[in-house]
């Protein structure tokens, strides 16, 4: 996958975790959140990508940003 289809899904991946965890971020930390996200979810769920396809991989990027959203909230810096 290219570099601007990773960002659209990112993107789209990023919006979506965002709207679920309730957490309003800028466009910016959106895609980053949905990038990382993708990276991460495309790791622990590939294996469900052989067997089902592109959808495993939407749904894995978006448990992966939300995985990122936890894990931010959790230790990250506090407000």
């Amino acid at each position: 996958m290219g570099v601007i289809g990773l960002i659209i899904i990112g993107a789209a991946a990023g919006f979506i975790a965002t709207r679920l965890m309730n957490l309003e971020t800028n466009v910016v930390t959106t895609v980053a959140i949905g990038v990382f996200g993708a990276l991460i979810g495309g790791l622990v769920l590939r294996f469900l990508m052989v067997l089902t396809g592109m959808a495993a991989g939407f749904v894995g990027a978006i448990l992966g940003a939300m995985a990122l959203i936890w894990v931010w909230e959790t230790y990250g810096p506090k407000r």
